[in-house]
C-alpha cells in the first residue's frame, strides 16, 4: 500500500532534509523516532511492567542489516536521531542487552529480554504499509497501550489513525503538481526557490529557514570529509572495505584540481564517502533518504568546487530547489524504497539534485523542471535489492551513479530552453505506477535481485 498524501498536505524543507544517523532513514531513523514517541506515551501507564515490539514487512526482513533493532533500543531509551552521538549507540545497545534492562523514556527501568520482546515477524506484511511497527506496553494490572507506526520514507513516521499533517496550516503558494508549481511561479514572476521561501514562512521566519539550509549544507560537507578520512571494514558481516580514503589520497596525489579528466572521479568519491559513512552508522543528512544520502552532497560540492562562480546564495538555491522537487515526489508518489524500490530513493535524489544544480547555475524554472524529469526518467524501474539487507551493495556505488546522472541531466536541460515532451508530473506518475507494479521482492526485502544471486559471505 502506498500512503499518498492529500494534494493540499503542507510539506516543509525540514521534511526533506534532516540531520541524523545511518544506515537507513526508513529502517533506522524512522523506527528510532517511532520508538521514542511510543516510549513517551507509554511512560504514562501506571505501574508499567513491560514493552513488546513487533516489526513487519521490510523492517522484519532487512531490519537486522539496517540496525532497526538497535534503533528501537535507542528510541525506547528516549533518544532522537538528530541529537544522539553516533559513537555511543553500539556500546549503549550492548549494555542494555548485557544488563537485561532498559530505561524507558530515559527514566523508567524495565526488563529487556530481546528475543521475547522484539519480534521480527518475517513474511508478515501489515496492510497499512510495508514498513510497520507495533508497540505494546503492559501495566501490572494488565492494562495496555498499543500503537502502530509506519515508517513512510525519509525518516518520516505516521501513527496508525493519525492525519499526516495538521489541516489548518495554510501555505501562500500551495501546489500539488509541477504544472501547478510552474503556473504559480509564472504568475508571481518568481523562481522556485522564492516559492519555497514564501511557503516556509508559514513554518518559521526566513532567517531560520536560511539557518536550517546552512546547517544542512555544513552537515553534508562534514559527512563527505568524515568519509574521506575514515578507513577499515564496514559493519554487518559482508567485509566491505571502505574505499573513499584511498581514492581521495590518490586523487590528491595527482596534483591540483580541477583537471577536467578527474571531475567525475571527485564527484563519485564524494558520494561514495557519504554513503560509506552512512553504512557505518555515522552522521549524515537524510536527503531525501539515508540510502540516497550521497547524491545531493556530491552534486553540491561539484557546484562549489568545479563551477565558475559558486556562491553561498547558489548553494542555498540548489538545496531549496532540490527540496521543492522532493516535495512533489512525496505528494504524488513516495520516497520509500519499501514502496517504490530504489527509484524512490536514488532516483528521487538524482532528480532533486539535477533541478537544484540548474537553479544554482542560473537556469530558468522550466529548465529546472526539465532537469528533474531527466534525472528520474533514467532511474525508472531501479530496484532495491541490498545484499544481506545492508545499505552497502549496491547502495553505496549506486549513489555515485545518481550524482553523475544528476550533473549530466542538469547540463542537458541547460542546453535547451525548457521545452520538452515528457513532463515532471508524467515521470513521477510513471515512477509511482512502476513502484506499484514492482514485485515486493525487489522493494527492500532482500528476497530478490542481487540479494539472492550473490552469496553474502
Amino acid at each position: 500500500m502506498t500512503i499518498a498524501l492529500p494534494a493540499d498536505t503542507p510539506i516543509s524543507i525540514a521534511d526533506l532534509f534532516t540531520i541524523g544517523v545511518g544506515p537507513s532513514s526508513s529502517h533506522t531513523v524512522g523506527p528510532m523516532r517511532a520508538a521514542r514517541r511510543f516510549a513517551a506515551n507509554a511512560a504514562a501507564l501506571p505501574r508499567l511492567q513491560s514493552v513488546h515490539v513487533t516489526l513487519y514487512g521490510s523492517l522484519a526482513l532487512t531490519g537486522l542489516g539496517h540496525a532497526t533493532d538497535t534503533a528501537i533500543l535507542m528510541g525506547l531509551s528516549g533518544e532522537e536521531p538528530e541529537s544522539i552521538d553516533p559513537s555511543s549507540i553500539a556500546p549503549r545497545a550492548a549494555q542494555i542487552r548485557q544488563n537485561g534492562q532498559i530505561l524507558l523514556d530515559g527514566r523508567i527501568p524495565l526488563p529487556w529480554r530481546e528475543p521475547e520482546m522484539l519480534d521480527f515477524a518475517a513474511g508478515e506484511f501489515h496492510p497499512g504499509h510495508a514498513n510497520a511497527m507495533r508497540f505494546v506496553a503492559t501495566g501490572a494490572d494488565g492494562a495496555q497501550i498499543e500503537e502502530v507506526y509506519f515508517s513512510i520514507g525519509g525518516g518520516a513516521i505516521l501513527r496508525e489513525g493519525d492525519a499526516e499533517r495538521p489541516a489548518n496550516l495554510s501555505l501562500p503558494c500551495a501546489f500539488s503538481s509541477a504544472e501547478e508549481l510552474l503556473r504559480i511561479a509564472d504568475a508571481r514572476g518568481a523562481t522556485l526557490e522564492q516559492i519555497l521561501d514564501a511557503n516556509e514562512a508559514a513554518w518559521r521566519p526566513q532567517a531560520e529557514t536560511d539557518a536550517l539550509v546552512d546547517a544542512v549544507r555544513a552537515a553534508m560537507a562534514a559527512s563527505i570529509d568524515a568519509g574521506c578520512q575514515a578507513d577499515g571494514i564496514l559493519p554487518g558481516g559482508l567485509n566491505v572495505k571502505r574505499r573513499a580514503r584511498a581514492i581521495h589520497d590518490k586523487l590528491v596525489a595527482r596534483g591540483p584540481r580541477p583537471a577536467s579528466s578527474t571531475i567525475f572521479e571527485w564527484v563519485s568519491l564524494w558520494a561514495l564517502a557519504v554513503n560509506e559513512e552512512n553504512a557505518a552508522g555515522g552522521r549524515v543528512v537524510t536527503s531525501p533518504t539515508n540510502g540516497a544520502a550521497g547524491v545531493i552532497p556530491a552534486v553540491l560540492r561539484y557546484y562549489e568546487i568545479f563551477t565558475d562562480r559558486p556562491s553561498d546564495a547558489g548553494a542555498r538555491a540548489l538545496l531549496k530547489t532540490a527540496a521543492i522537487i522532493g516535495m512533489l515526489y512525496k505528494k504524488r508518489a513516495s520516497i520509500s524504497a519499501a514502496e517504490m524500490g530504489c527509484q524512490g530513493e536514488v532516483g528521487v535524489a538524482c532528480s532533486m539534485a539535477a533541478g537544484g544544480l540548474v537553479a544554482a547555475l542560473g537556469g530558468c524554472n522550466r529548465q529546472i523542471e526539465n532537469a528533474a524529469e531527466i534525472g528520474m526518467e533514467h532511474n525508472l524501474g531501479l530496484t532495491c535489492d541490498p545484499i544481506g539487507g545492508l545499505v552497502q551493495i549496491p547502495c553505496i556505488e549506486r549513489n555515485t551513479m545518481g550524482a553523475i546522472k544528476a550533473i549530466n541531466a542538469a547540463y542537458l536541460a541547460l542546453q535547451g530552453d525548457g521545452a520538452h515532451l515528457v513532463s515532471l508530473d508524467a515521470v513521477i506518475e510513471t515512477m509511482r505506477q512502476t513502484g506499484e507494479d514492482m514485485r515486493s521482492k525487489y522493494k527492500e526485502t532482500s528476497l530478490g535481485g542481487l540479494a539472492v544471486n550473490v552469496v553474502a559471505c
